[in-house]
């Protein structure tokens, strides 16, 4: 034990460091707390709860999954420890009611498009739903039960301490024994800042109570200066290398990472004892003129990054009503669907370049964003299947008109067989578009069903030529006996004459370009011989007046006769000028045969316009005869 007057001197060196240590330790306090109210405001705010649940945001990946998938997933955290499933439980339920509010919507807009009024609308009942909401009661039981058990925990732990504390009392109290409680002392000290948590309204004053107690032990303590500098010294390096750590992390060019290491130099601190006294406000300076740089940059971090937040909110709102903006009413055919399909995906693309807004704005802006999105392309489906009916069913139209066209291609009723393929020529320029891949095969189809039937008109009309030659041949052979029967004029010559006039009548027509030459050499050999041969007396049967008679009744009959074959003839030229005008709508020159038919139907269109204006000729001067 010390002698007396060690004790003295020994008391009065404490009481000296009682009042050295007792306020600069508290202030130092103090400004603790006041550091730790900083990071404790910093996370009410909106971006601070953002960093601060960055790192410990659960790594799921929920793209894709269906209600009853993260149903399950519910399942198994349900089955995990509490504490460690907190932010997981938070994701896949977001995830779930997104899901779930998409097929309300859905539900809501199919009653109202029935007909029905909004205000009586009631949500189908969804198991999956009732599962979810049985898991997260279960979850919130479970989160209520560990609540009060770790709130139970703390209340255990404070008073805990406070026997702590009543013990480190005691023992300063009682100074003839002090010196032999050093150790436990030191114990009691350590089993104080192993005890877990307290609640948060008693941690401070139960800190500063520690420290009071622990202050006045030392005071107190009868112990010699050497252990005592020795833990001065110890604490004092301790303390200096916080302050380097401190200084340090200005280098930091993460200041969010920099500020939660502050905060954990910060509880160092706290737990290292005090220095000497001359060197505790100069260190303590340091320490805070270190912490006070760091707390200006997390402070700058966060109110240029609300900055940035509104600009990227402001950019995004502007999206929205860009993309609000864009109509689908007039959209008609896939090239406008496709033109807009692409300034929605620039819109997208743009919205992609843009940061994040403040939590809460950028969710219901990529909501509204998500939604006119949806709705554009949910329209252009229903487009797309509209007109897939459509194309179907110009198809089946199409496919009719072959079938029709392929049962008359044989038809020798040449002239209603003409005008029910023009028909059908007309009634396939009303029927709309059909599906690409079947465009091609159904119309070279029809084509080639309407170009059997004209070719075989066209042979037929071969056929009436060849016969208009023989018939010109057989006319050019009577010419030829008029001839030699005027000039022999035997006693027979008139009765031959007639013979051959009769046979003139019975055969049928010649090539129109070669009518009225043959017809002027016969007429002319008819007068010759009606001079010639005295018969005027008589005439010959079906004859009743003279070839150069221009008002007799037979003369007449002969040009009306004619005049209604030319009226035939030009009638039946305009119907084919029309059914190949017609047929030159459905032909393009896109391809070496295509461009051949072209042509082709072009030539034959041209060499009927002029057959069309001779007939109209000869029509014109027959009625003026």
């Amino acid at each position: 034990m010390m002698e007396p007057r060690e004790q003295s001197e020994s008391m009065n060196n404490l009481e000296k460091d009682q009042i050295l240590n007792t306020e600069p330790q508290t202030e130092a306090q103090e400004v603790v707390n006041e550091e730790v109210k900083v990071e404790e405001t910093a996370v009410e705010t909106p971006q601070a709860t953002e960093v601060a649940t960055t790192d410990a945001a659960p790594k799921m990946d929920l793209a894709g999954k269906n209600k009853a998938e993260l149903v399950d997933m519910m399942r198994e955290l349900a089955a995990r420890p509490i504490e460690d499933v907190k932010d997981e439980v938070q994701a896949i339920k977001a995830a779930f009611f997104a899901l779930r509010r998409d097929e309300i919507d859905k539900e809501r807009e199919e009653f109202l498009a029935n007909g029905n009024d909004e205000n009586d609308f009631t949500a189908k009942e969804d198991p999956d739903e009732n599962n979810l909401k049985e898991l997260l009661n279960v979850l919130k039981v479970r989160r209520t039960e560990y609540n009060a058990a770790q709130e139970a925990n703390r209340e255990a732990n404070l008073e805990k301490k406070r026997q702590i504390i009543a013990l480190i009392n005691e023992i300063a109290n009682d100074p003839d024994n002090i010196n032999r409680q050093f150790n436990r002392v030191k114990q009691l000290q350590q089993d104080f800042k192993d005890t877990g948590d307290v609640p948060a309204t008693a941690d401070t004053e139960i800190w500063k109570e520690f420290q009071r107690a622990t202050e006045r032990f030392y005071d107190v303590l009868k112990m010699n200066k050497e252990l005592r500098d020795y833990d001065f010294k110890k604490n004092l390096e301790l303390k200096q290398q916080l302050c380097e750590e401190a200084e340090a992390l200005d280098e930091d060019p993460d200041i969010v990472n920099a500020f939660r290491k502050l905060q954990e130099l910060h509880n160092k601190w706290r737990e290292i004892g005090p220095v000497a006294k001359e060197l505790r406000e100069e260190l303590w300076a340091r320490f805070k003129a270190a912490s006070s740089a760091i707390n200006k940059k997390y402070q700058t971090f966060f109110e240029d990054r609300k900055s940035k937040e509104k600009e990227n909110a402001d950019a995004k709102t502007a999206l929205c009503e860009k993309i609000e903006q864009i109509t689908t009413d007039n959209l008609k055919t896939y090239a406008q669907w496709d033109e807009v399909t692409k300034q929605i995906i620039a819109l997208q693309e743009d919205w992609k370049k843009l940061g994040y807004a403040s939590r809460k704005a950028n969710a219901a802006l990529f909501a509204r964003f998500r939604k006119s999105c949806d709705e554009f392309f949910g329209k252009k489906a229903e487009f797309y299947k509209t007109m897939k009916d459509e194309l179907n069913a110009n198809l089946a139209k199409k496919i009719d008109l072959c079938e029709r066209a392929e049962a008359l291609m044989d038809s020798t009723d040449w002239k209603e067989a003409t005008d029910k393929f023009v028909e059908m020529q007309k009634e396939w320029k009303t029927i709309g578009p059909v599906v690409k891949k079947y465009s091609d095969n159904v119309w070279k189809r029809f084509i080639a069903a309407c170009d059997h039937f004209f070719e075989q008109k066209k042979k037929q009309n071969v056929n009436i030529h060849a016969v208009e030659h023989d018939n010109l041949k057989a006319k050019k052979e009577i010419i030829a006996t008029l001839k030699s029967t005027i000039e022999e004029a035997a006693d027979d010559a008139a009765q031959s004459v007639r013979d051959l006039m009769d046979r003139w009548q019975e055969i049928g027509h010649v090539p129109f370009k070669e009518k009225d030459k043959i017809y002027a050499q016969y007429r002319e050999l008819i007068d010759k011989a009606f001079d010639t041969l005295n018969m005027r007396g008589s005439r010959p049967r079906g004859d009743n007046a003279s070839p150069r008679s221009g008002r007799s009744a037979g003369g007449s009959d002969r040009g009306l006769s004619e005049r209604d074959r030319l009226v035939r003839t030009y009638e039946q030229r305009m119907s084919e000028l029309k059914t190949f005008e017609n047929n030159m709508g459905f032909l393009t020159a896109n391809t070496k045969s295509g461009n051949s038919l072209v042509q082709e139907m072009e030539r034959r269109i041209a060499r009927l316009k002029e057959e069309i204006a001779e007939l109209e000729q000869k029509i014109k001067e027959i009625d003026n005869a």
